[in-house]
């Protein structure tokens, strides 16, 4: 850019953060005349008339709706929340209610010490949630209390202790769309932890279950995410909400939804949901997703048509699911073996995005171990792992051993293990919950046969990527790593040749 050129960009921008600064200031002032309006309007008690103090009240909403400058921290100043608190009052009018509790909302909405400066209201807001509240209010007030939980844990343990959960289950059990949405909402705020209690504590309410049932099965697409949502915190954080979910009729409705929906939104929380449910309950796999069953089909066929997806995050999501699925029986490892799903998830190994590549690799490990059992069925899984070879899949896990990430490197190790041992040995697969938690599952393994695997690595300069573990500051990486290029390729590596 010459001298010219930049001087003329430095001016306009000059000029452009003058308007800004004139705009902000403008309605703060605006917003601190509208706040000592209305408190003056609430210390005449009766003298005002309710519908002055609402339109005062509704244009201090707008105000504070502004997307690019909402004057909240000027209203604030202007001490606006006890006079919202005082409109709060029980016995006001709804139409005062619903702006003041609508005020409150868009308050809730900003900055994390903005949204605090709403304590003194909470009770009110939670006290507006019962049956004596009008429809609309209590919504709003579900809306705010949605924002302050979404701000963290602190003001969520607030609520919880106030005891927001209860009265926002019952709003969710409402046969009112646009409520039980709202509720559900804030209740997966309220809930997301990381205590598990309030998550164990929702799914004992006389109702809930029914109404995720309900609203998974008949609401729209918009009420039913909000519902996914829901689940997928109670089946991460709550071993009892987990068995509950699992032994109801919420997997095969989760299914259906995600095998009719093409919405982005919707299908997020529907595969996390799945995936914490299959991981977390082995009563889903050994009693629900019986391998032979249409539920299963089309669960597989649901989850290939994710894979298949030009959205990023759903093939994540995807991939994650098929490894809790891949990881259970070894009819469950052959179903998806044997599907679509085997062809995409090499694709996606060999040239999807990191995190893709990552979770493929998760299936296709999974693929190549026995369940354990205590069952010892070795010929399904070495004719994986074969297969899976020969059709080139080392490069791929060579690339994550290579990675920095030392998850997906120790991910690496496991399957060069694999391919490289010709006996049986015990090593664990890693299950994976999205609470980032997770879990281990012995198993039974067999290498390559006839001693190929080693060559097949070698080949692919494997011993190159395992030996930068040779002084990795990780203990267990470089202990495996070292392990594995001392057992197969020491010393005595090509004798035979």
């Amino acid at each position: 850019m010459c001298i010219e050129g930049l001087a003329n960009y430095n001016e306009e921008s000059l000029e452009a953060n003058m308007l800004i600064d004139e705009e902000k200031a403008a309605l703060d002032t605006q917003t601190s005349k509208i706040v000592e309006d209305l408190k003056s309007a609430l210390g005449l008690q009766g003298k005002v008339p309710t519908e002055k103090k609402v339109d005062m009240l509704r244009a201090l909403r707008h105000l504070l709706s502004k997307t690019e400058f909402p004057p909240i921290d000027a209203a604030i100043r202007a001490d606006v929340i006890p006079a919202l608190v005082q409109c709060l009052s029980f016995g006001s009018e709804d139409d005062q209610l619903l702006e003041a509790a609508w005020c409150l909302t868009n308050i809730a909405a900003g900055e994390s010490e903005e949204t605090k400066s709403l304590l003194p209201s909470l009770p009110l807001l939670i006290a507006h949630l019962g049956e004596k509240s009008s429809l609309p209010v209590a919504e709003q007030c579900a809306w705010a209390l949605g924002n302050v939980a979404g701000e963290g844990e602190e003001l969520r343990n607030i609520l919880l202790a106030q005891g927001a959960l209860i009265p926002l289950a019952r709003l969710m059990v409402s046969d009112k769309g646009s409520m039980a949405q709202t509720a559900a909402w804030a209740l997966s705020n309220l809930i997301k932890g990381p205590d598990s209690r309030a998550a164990t504590d929702l799914i004992k309410v006389v109702g809930t279950l029914d109404a995720i049932k309900r609203h998974l099965q008949m609401g729209d697409n918009e009420l039913a995410t909000e519902v996914a949502w829901v689940v997928v915190y109670l089946a991460a954080l709550s071993e009892y909400a987990l068995h509950v979910l699992a032994k109801s009729e919420v997997v095969p409705l989760l299914i259906g939804r995600l095998a009719a929906s093409d919405n982005l939104q919707l299908l997020i929380p529907v595969l996390r949901s799945l995936g914490n449910l299959i991981a977390g309950a082995d009563y889903v796999i050994s009693a629900v997703l019986i391998v032979g069953q249409d539920i299963t089909d089309r669960a597989i066929s649901a989850l290939v048509k994710c894979l298949k997806s030009e959205n990023r995050a759903l093939k994540k999501e995807a991939a994650w699911v098929l490894s809790n699925i891949s990881a259970g029986s070894l009819q469950h490892k052959e179903l998806v073996f044997s599907s679509e799903a085997a062809s995409f998830l090499l694709d996606l190994l060999s040239s999807a995005p990191f995190d893709i590549r990552k979770e493929a690799a998760f299936v296709l490990g999974n693929l190549c171990v026995s369940p354990g059992d205590g069952v010892r069925q070795p010929d399904i899984i070495v004719n994986h792992l074969v297969s899976l070879v020969n059709k080139g899949c080392l490069p791929g896990f060579l690339n994550l051993v290579r990675s920095p990430d030392v998850e997906a490197a120790r991910l690496g190790l496991q399957f060069l293990e694999l391919a490289c041992c010709i006996r049986y040995t015990d090593t664990r697969i890693r299950l994976r919950y999205s609470s980032d938690t997770c879990g281990y599952a012995k198993a039974v393994m067999r290498g390559m046969p006839n001693g190929e695997g080693p060559k097949l690595v070698e080949l692919e300069d494997g011993i190159d990527a395992m030996e930068r573990f040779q002084f990795h500051e990780n203990d267990e990486m470089r202990i495996m790593a070292n392990t594995l290029v001392d057992k197969y390729f020491g010393e005595d590596y090509g004798l035979d040749e």
